[in-house]
């Protein structure tokens, strides 16, 4: 079945761009969800901060 995709040279660096660009946009994605999950951790490990509940964690 793959054999007319690696048969053809330009067919082969059009797949290899193709998942370039798809390991890309992922990646890109995931900095963007990560940034935001540590922005709330942030904003909720202050809130309990503020609040004096951080005492009750355990080893904090």
């Amino acid at each position: 079945m793959l054999e007319p995709l690696t048969s053809s040279t330009i067919l082969l660096a059009l797949a290899g761009l193709a998942a370039v660009a798809v390991a890309i946009v992922a990646i890109r994605i995931a900095i963007k969800l990560a940034i935001r999950v540590g922005l709330v951790a942030a904003v909720v490990l202050a809130g309990l901060w503020a609040t004096g509940m951080l005492e009750l964690l355990p080893g904090v």
